[in-house]
Order: structure tokens, then sequence, then C-alpha cells
């Protein structure tokens, strides 16, 4: 294990992987949060997320999803998505569904959660939040700029609870016509949704650790997610 407050949990299909961990310092109970992880890990950021959640007052969970091609405490430098494609390639629904499932089982059976119980992640994150949303009993999904969401809005029918979308307006990796597919998706299904383009951002915009981090829209978009869990979890 590469970090502290880290826990080992088994998945369905008998595979082992380790997950972060992080806890208010305040009494309970709390809603649970399940953190999705960028392409390249469960690094600093995520952590750094992660911790922030809690300090607002969610036990947050956040999975290794490469855990079934790459030894534990994998972290990829941003500059080397070359060494992240073979782990993003491998990454299917079925294997996140049974990461995401012992995420939420370990959340239920924390005795200071709550029965209610979000979801939210970053890049590769965001499209497994969504992933998420449609296979557990969520009270809510957050997914920032999901690239690859658009080859599951075939599962927008199945979304359990709202979902807060935010993508870069810059961003040259999700194209407007893939965006559309997704929120043509979710509004075919008749699910609640809010769509937050940010004209200024481009992809990565929230991470303080890639180039493409843009102070404003972070806080924008983090002031909404905070106010989005307030209203759907508590």
């Amino acid at each position: 294990m590469s970090y502290p407050n880290a826990v080992s949990l088994t998945a369905s299909d008998n595979t082992q992987f380790n997950a972060y961990t992080a806890f208010p310092t305040t009494e309970g109970p709390h809603p649970g949060i399940i953190l999705l992880q960028e392409a390249f890990g469960v690094k600093g950021h995520i952590r750094n997320v992660a911790d922030r959640l809690a300090q607002a007052g969610y036990v947050v969970i956040a999975p290794e999803v490469f855990h079934r091609t790459a030894a534990p405490g994998l972290e990829i430098p941003y500059s080397d998505f070359a060494s992240a494609m073979p782990h993003y390639q491998a990454v299917t629904p079925e294997g996140v569904t049974a990461d995401v499932q012992a995420c939420y089982d370990w959340l239920r059976a924390q005795p200071t959660v709550t029965e209610k119980i979000g979801s939210i992640g970053f890049c590769l994150g965001g499209r497994l939040s969504f992933l998420a949303n449609a296979v557990l009993p969520l009270a809510a999904g957050v997914s920032y700029y999901g690239g690859g969401t658009h080859l599951l809005k075939d599962r927008a029918a199945d979304l359990h609870a709202p979902h807060l979308f935010f993508w870069g307006g810059l961003d040259q990796h999700i194209s407007k016509e893939k965006i559309a597919e997704v929120i043509d998706a979710v509004e075919a299904a008749g699910k609640p949704y809010l769509n937050t383009v940010i004209s200024y951002a481009d992809h990565g915009f929230h991470c303080d650790e890639r180039p493409s981090y843009h102070p404003q829209a972070a806080a924008e978009a983090w002031a909404l997610t905070l106010a989005f869990f307030q209203e759907k979890l508590r």
C-alpha cells in the first residue's frame, strides 16, 4: 500500500483491491461517497479530493480500479498517458460494477454511514461514476469531464439518482457531440440531471497537478458539487 488510510476489499469476481478512505472528524452519522479515479491512479489529487469531502462531512472510499492489471498503489504521471493506456483499456463495466458494489457494501457496513450514498469521479472516473449510478441504489452522482461516457449512454435508463455533469468547453478530448449523446440519452430516459459546461475550462480543469488546472472553474464546480451533495445526501 502506497498510502495510509487504505483498506483491502474483495470484489465479487474474487479479485482483491486497495481503496483509499477518508473520514470526517465530526460526530456522525454521515453520508457516504464512492470516489472514482482518473486514468492515472488513486494519485495525490484524488486522495486530496477524498480528504476535502471528508472535511465536508462525508465518509469516502476511492478504489483502485486498475487492480486487475496493475500492482497496488500504481500512480502514473499526468504527462505519461501512454503508460496508463493498457490499464485504461482493460477496464470493463463488469469489473467496475464488482468494485463499486464492494465499496458500497463497505460503506453500508460502517456504523457511522447513513443510507444515503453518492458517487463522484474525474476523467475516467467521471464515466465510472455514471456507471455506478446505474448499477447501485445511489442518492446522487457527479461526473467531471467523463470521457467515454457516451459509450455507456444505453445505461441512462438505469440511473437511480440525479446526476450532475461537468464539462470543459475547451476540452479537445470530449466533443460537444459526445456530450450531447450523453445528455440526450439521460433526457430521453426521463432521468433528473444537471448539465454544466464551463466554457473557459479545459479537460482536467479541477486538478491542480495538471497544466490544464483552472482555479476559478475548479472553485465554481466544487461549490456546486458540495451544494448538490448537501441537497441530495442530507
